[in-house]
């Protein structure tokens, strides 16, 4: 066993921290402004020597500078996680990331601890405060029933401002102190430890804050009692905001040191007792030669700091030389738990009221002076500048390093170098503990203490710990002169923590029964976004060669070879492997030898067992006393294994074949089906086989029914002479499964001798009950293949209930057998429904015949022997789990009839179907069904309508089938409705049919008005995912429009609009309005989440949607509402509430404030279908009917009424004829592709609305005049040349001498355009025939005001004589009709 590195926690999104911490690495820019420090740069390895010299920066391009920082960005930031794992926190200058561990799935479906943000934000209070230095210390709980785990965490966070905050984990200041007004430099932490022997001092906790001249010890206790009263005033505060609890104060030592240049890092070491000779020899060091000493040693409090000149100094304060500052702590928390600073007089901070606190918070708080502190002694080197150290966990040794790449190694108590290692520039150290194991070779295991054992004191071994980041190494050693014992490359901007410390709040008593999970040495990698531990075990401390356990590892490690060599002799390796275990001693090596031999997929089973064996009589033979006995169980029960292991293995090997015909006869009477009833189920099944296979393909397994030995000892466990089967997935319950039953089930192995085998094994019948059903189950497409299958599975249910324990005796007919109930159970939460449905059928008719098994002997014995003799097969005892098993057949029987409608698919020559539509269905199981609420069924099939795009027309083709034979009505109707539906290039299939079976199984919940809602829902719910596609939207609505019932439509149409569409129509009409025109695509993804031309589409379904809910609204008062019924075998269903049920809890809209949004939304959908300009669709309403938009349709709100200001009319009014001049534009435009064109906006926008009379509608209800519109409409038709739709137009206008005058304008544009357009003999010969004021009159006409000049002058005559017909013979303009009739004919009469 050797040293190894271990991931036990990764992080959940790690680039979120660094990108809070370094906004300037979120962008993605080649080109990086920050300059690179010198101290990262790549170090390549010169020489040892090569640290002398200044290493000379090499220029780099800015592309890899950019890189280096995008990964060793967490060099620059202060780390700190607590040492129970419970909290990371990551800082850089005033922002802080506090990550908490959390449980969840990994990509490979196992369960991982990754680290999560939990709080991130700004920690600083006073301007341009930075962090330096940051600690998160776990409080131990103060209740009795704790399990170990620390209460709660506190982050301890120190500021360039010289104050130190204490946080919780939620980001919660709890209190904050300013004990020097010095910067702080470090922070650091002892808490209590249970002393190995005696002779060691019992140190107390403490909390030490180093400053550059000063360091400041906050006792443990008092720390730990203040800051629990914080935190209760927090939740107090949070609670009422009233309670204000004054915490006790904190007591705490401040020392001046002196005689130092500078200080970068510190360590206390704790309260020292020197030894009579150390005492005399300081006292004389001190005072000379008559200096007089005490009788005792006095006690001594030591420091040592590291940096310059000396390069370490040791400090030593007396016990008792000076009393302990006391200060008044003062709670951050005010009644709203803001972080407000309320600043008391001597330090720390009061309570105030709220006058004082305004006064006090402007001043900072005294500090109080420090105590001076010589240094005692260092070690001087006038070049070398330390800057880290290190205490060991013993607090005996510390890791010192360096500017010069070293890392020395001192005595604390001699204060002297003993080890120096060479070549680690900007290293980073740790410290690893590791207790001695005793009790491996001890049957009792007994323990008073972490380090106590009955034979003594355990030994403790102390590794050092160094990661190199130059070079990307993580390096263990043994200390003090032991060697290098592990090496790993792990990258080089990893980060090393090293608490070194535990759970504050502990004492000799509480401590004893705490052992929590810590880790003592941390690796962060950023760069794969994990966090690593180092395990090393005891043994590599030891140096002696003859050590009992270094032989043992070496054994192990020859072993482990001698498994992996390919040898062709297999006996000669079988005896060195005997030979190797038995030379082992220690019993948890030799157990876990014995572990890798039996997990060696290379030797063979008779290998396996033979070493099995040969150590087991090995130890069998030895004296009980020096047999561990959890060796020889282990072996024994690996033992058993294998002999179990070898039985079903020569039970499957063996060529057993039944000769005993099997037909559909004997399948009935087993399952006590009459012939109707087995018809029924092939032919059910039949269907469900084909449809399933269609949706996978499966590879042949020829290796169904084998089991590797390896695999088998992983999968079992023996204990108490009972075999169990360990936590595995439900594959591998399938493998084992297989490996017992599959030859058995397949007729092609003893049913009996394998039941019997099993059964003397020690596995219980429910376990293999179990097992049997998980490879029935799985194995459904190899069952339904083979109908012999069924015969096997009964003939081994019956074995397996009939023994011991399977089928309690005390049951009886009036209660529920957990027996059957458990298998009932299995077949419900399958999805493989065709298998589970015939196991049912199996299971009911082994349990009918148990049942009347014991029916008959209790019968028999209360009746003569003639009157039993009425008891034949045919009759069934009437039980509670019979009825049961009739419940499961039937919801089964629905379930494989649903599963294959939704196995089934449509052959569509359409275009590319959607990336939502081609997600496969999730498989269904009874248990789903149960659990997915009354609505479950519909949604299940509306899911599957909307994978396969079925029209509405179809669902309600097929309801109509149902609907005709159960009026026995012919069918040629439906059939001809088929054939309509196949002309959309629709190959159905079976599909029909099986929607026939499925509305005639499910005729409540499959109900066509509950179905269409479903698939109303569902479709607006895909659509919702992807806006783009369109045609969900606009097929939602059919299917809206397709429900009978006014209530559901009303609810599920006021549903869509409140959960989808008011949101999206909001931010489209304020968009709209914004830009004063159709907005284009940008603006429309950007605003309202959809392309341009999906937001026509959405704008018109809109329109469908509130016109259906006005329609709805108006009918809804002549139907009942629905009665929502559920089928009997389905009565016990849980779960959500269903659509339609929320659908009839919706209230009654406003019929007025639907039709005010129609308007609205007419308008919208008039400007991007048009792409009108120069509008802006809300200045079409006052403010009123601006206030009434977007409010919930159930409200009462004012809306416009009256007379309407004529401003707004007006302008109303050049809209809606804007819109008719499109409409009759978009259809009338001459294009060379007219018919593509139209095909387009076909496709594009559903089916067209008629504008013109869409346009006299908005008229209506925007209070324009309607002649005006109409007269509009007739001119546009003339203008593009459309007389013969004008005439049919002209007959709906009301003032037709207005038209008239219209139309004479327009006629003279067509003259003049005939006449003028070329100069030419007949144009002026004609134009000179013409009555003077008609040329004069026609020179003034505009031609180009024409949509279309390319009209027959035939077409123009008729025209003529229409407007002559509309005007009375006294108006103004009847003369000119008369010589514009004249002009005409001469124009169609060609000159001589």
């Amino acid at each position: 066993m050797a040293c190894s590195i271990v991931q036990f926690c990764t992080f959940q999104d790690l680039q979120a921290a660094r990108d809070f911490l370094f906004p300037r690495l979120r962008e993605e820019n080649p080109s990086c402004t920050v300059r690179r420090d010198p101290s990262k740069s790549n170090w390549e390895d010169d020489g040892w020597g090569a640290w002398e010299e200044t290493e000379p920066q090499e220029p780099e391009e800015e592309g890899n500078t950019c890189k280096t920082q995008k990964t060793s960005w967490l060099q620059d930031c202060v780390l700190s996680l607590s040492p129970t794992n419970d909290l990371m926190v990551i800082t850089r200058e005033q922002k802080a990331v506090f990550l908490v561990p959390k449980w969840k799935h990994s990509d490979k479906g196992k369960e991982e601890m990754q680290f999560a943000v939990g709080w991130s934000g700004s920690l600083s209070v006073e301007e341009g405060e930075c962090v330096t230095s940051a600690l998160c210390i776990p409080l131990a709980s103060q209740k009795r029933s704790s399990t170990g785990r620390p209460d709660w965490t506190c982050i301890v966070v120190g500021f360039t401002s010289g104050y130190v905050r204490f946080y919780t984990e939620s980001g919660v200041l709890l209190l904050s102190q300013l004990l020097n007004e010095d910067p702080v430099l470090q922070l650091k932490c002892r808490t209590y430890e249970i002393p190995r022997h005696p002779g060691v001092t019992e140190q107390n906790e403490e909390l030490s804050i180093l400053y550059p001249a000063a360091i400041v010890t906050i006792d443990g206790f008092s720390l730990f009692q203040s800051l629990r009263a914080c935190r209760n005033q927090v939740a107090k505060a949070a609670a009422s905001g009233n309670e204000n609890i004054q915490p006790p104060p904190l007591a705490y030592k401040k020392w001046g040191l002196q005689d130092i240049d500078t200080i970068i890092d510190h360590a206390s070491i704790g309260i020292m007792t020197l030894s009579p000779f150390d005492q005399m020899k300081t006292a004389s060091n001190i005072g000379g030669y008559n200096a007089a000493i005490k009788n005792s040693p006095p006690a001594m409090s030591q420091y040592i700091t590291v940096g310059s000149n000396p390069f370490t100094g040791f400090f030593y304060a007396l016990e008792g030389s000076t009393q302990p500052l006391l200060s008044h702590v003062a709670l951050a928390v005010a009644s709203k738990l803001t972080s407000a600073l309320f600043n008391a007089a001597s330090g720390w901070l009061g309570w105030k009221s709220k006058h004082e606190e305004e006064a006090v918070q402007k001043q900072k708080p005294k500090v109080e002076p420090a105590t001076p502190l010589a240094v005692r002694f260092g070690l001087p080197d006038s070049r070398r500048h330390g800057e880290s150290i290190c205490l060991s966990p013993c607090n005996t040794l510390a890791a010192v390093t360096d500017d010069f790449g070293r890392i020395i190694l001192l005595d604390v108590a001699r204060g002297i170098a003993i080890r120096m290692w060479k070549g680690y520039r900007d290293a980073q150290t740790g410290w690893i503990q590791i207790v001695e194991d005793l009790h491996e070779r001890v049957p009792e295991k007994v323990d008073f203490s972490p380090f106590g054992s009955p034979q003594g004191p355990s030994r403790v071994a102390q590794f050092l710990v160094i990661y190199a980041p130059r070079r990307g190494i993580l390096e263990v050693w043994s200390t003090q002169q032991g060697p290098r014992v592990g090496a790993f490359n792990v990258g080089k901007h990893c980060r090393l923590l090293y608490p070194g410390y535990k759970i504050m709040g502990l004492n000799n008593v509480t401590s004893q029964n705490w052992q929590p999970q810590t880790y003592q040495i941390c690796l962060v990698d950023p760069v794969s976004g994990s966090v690593k531990t180092v395990n090393v075990p005891f043994h590599l401390a030891l140096s002696d060669k003859k050590s009992e356990r270094a032989k043992d590892m070496h054994l192990v490690k020859k072993l482990g070879a001698l498994l992996k060599a390919k040898s062709p002799n297999l006996d000669l390796i079988e005896t060195e492997i005997k030979e190797l275990i038995l030379d082992i001693k220690y019993p948890a090596t030799k157990k876990q030898a014995l572990e890798s031999i039996l997990a060696s997929t290379r030797l063979p089973f008779s290998c396996l067992r033979n070493i099995t064996q040969t150590l087991m009589d090995t130890l069998q033979n030895q004296e009980l006393e020096c047999v561990d006995e959890g060796l020889l169980q282990f072996c024994a029960n690996k033992l058993k294994l294998l002999h179990l292991y070898e039985s079903v293995s020569q039970l499957n090997s063996i060529d057993f074949h039944s000769d005993t015909p099997f037909s559909d006869n004997d399948l009935a009477v087993l399952l006590r089906l009459d012939e109707k009833e087995l018809l029924k189920l092939q032919a059910l099944l039949e269907k469900y086989k084909q449809e399933n296979s269609r949706t996978a393909v499966r590879f042949s397994d020829d290796k169904d029914g084998v089991l590797p030995v390896k695999t088998f000892l992983e999968y079992l466990d023996y204990e108490k002479d009972v075999i169990n089967i360990k936590k595995i997935s439900e594959e591998d319950r399938v493998a084992l499964g297989s490996f017992f039953f599959w030859k058995c089930l397949c007729g092609e192995s003893s049913t009996e001798d394998m039941c019997h085998a099993l059964e003397s094994a020690g596995l219980s019948p429910q376990l293999l009950l179990s097992l049997l059903l998980s490879v029935w189950l799985s194995k459904e497409k190899d069952i339904l293949d083979k109908p012999q299958s069924v015969c096997c599975l009964h003939t081994m249910l019956c074995l397996l209930s009939k023994m011991k324990v399977a089928i309690e005796e005390t049951w009886d007919s009036q209660s529920v057998s957990p027996w059957w109930q458990q298998m009932r159970t299995a077949c419900i939460q399958s999805e493989h429904n065709g298998a589970a449905l015939l196991s049912a059928h199996v299971g009911h008719a082994v349990a009918a015949q148990i049942s009347n098994s014991l029916t008959e002997k209790k019968f028999s014995q209360t009746v003569s022997g003639t009157d039993s003799e009425a008891l034949t097969d045919s009759w069934e005892a009437l039980s509670l789990d019979t009825e049961y098993w009739k419940l499961l057949l039937k919801q089964l029987e629905d379930c494989l009839l649903l599963q294959t409608l939704l196995h089934s698919k449509v052959n569509a020559s359409t275009s590319k179907a959607s990336s939502l539509q081609a997600e496969p269905l999730p498989k269904l199981s009874v248990k789903k069904l149960l659990e997915g609420g009354k609505g479950g069924i519909a949604d299940s099939v509306a899911k599957w309508i909307f994978k396969q795009d079925v029209s509405p027309e179809v669902l309600k083709l097929a309801n109509k089938e149902r609907d005709a034979e159960n009026s026995d009505e012919p069918k040629e109707g439906i059939n001809r409705g088929l054939s309509e539906v196949s002309e959309v290039e629709m190959d159905l299939g079976a599909i029909p049919d099986l929607l026939y079976l499925a509305y005639k199984q499910f005729p409540c919940s499959l109900e066509l008005d509950v179905l269409h809602a479903h698939c109303c829902w569902e479709y607006v719910v895909q659509w919702n995912k992807d806006p783009e596609e369109a045609l969900f939207f606009v097929r939602s609505i059919e299917h809206l429009e397709h429900i009978l019932n006014a209530h559901v439509q009303n609810g599920i149409a006021l549903m869509m609009w409140n959960t989808f569409l008011v949101k999206r129509f909001s931010a489209a009409t304020y968009l709209m309005d914004k830009v004063g025109k159709a907005p284009k695509d940008r603006l429309c993804r950007r605003d309202v989440g959809m392309s341009d031309t999906a937001m026509t589409s959405f704008l018109g379904c809109c329109w469908d949607l509130l016109q259906t809910l006005m329609e709805a609204d108006v009918s809804r008062d002549e139907m009942q509402v629905p009665v929502l019924d559920t089928e009997d075998a389905w009565l016990a269903v849980e779960g959500p509430v269903s659509i339609v049920e929320l659908a009839l809890e919706q209230r009654h809209i406003h019929y007025p404030l639907v039709e005010h949004h129609s308007v609205l939304c007419s308008l919208l959908y008039a400007v991007m279908r048009f792409s009108l300009k120069a509008v802006k669709p809300l200045s079409l309403f006052d403010s009123k009917g601006k206030n009434a938009f977007f409010k919930d349709l159930t409200s009462i709100q004012l809306l416009p009424s009256g007379e309407m200001d004529a401003n707004f009319i007006s302008v109303r009014q050049q809209f809606l004829l804007k819109v008719v001049s499109a409409a009759v534009q978009a259809r009338h435009a001459v294009t060379k592709d007219k018919g593509s064109s139209e095909e387009a906006m076909t496709t594009l926008f559903g089916k067209d609305q008629d504008w013109p009379v869409l346009a006299l509608d908005l008229a209506h209800h925007l209070q324009v005049s309607e002649d005006v519109v109409r007269r509009h409409y007739v001119g546009e038709l003339y203008s593009y040349g459309a007389d013969h739709l004008g005439e049919e137009a002209i007959l709906q206008v009301q003032d037709k001498e207005v038209l008239a005058s219209q139309l004479l304008v327009l006629i003279g544009q067509r003259l003049a355009h005939a006449v003028l357009r070329t100069q030419t003999r007949e144009g002026l010969e004609l134009l000179a025939r013409l009555p003077p004021t008609l040329c004069t009159w026609l020179k003034a006409m505009n031609p180009q005001d024409l949509q279309n000049t390319e009209v027959p002058i035939a077409t123009t005559a008729k025209l003529v004589n229409k407007v002559i017909e509309l005007l009375p013979e006294n108006h103004g303009q009847y003369s000119l009709a008369l010589h514009l009739t004249e002009a005409v004919e001469a124009i169609a009469i060609p000159p001589l």
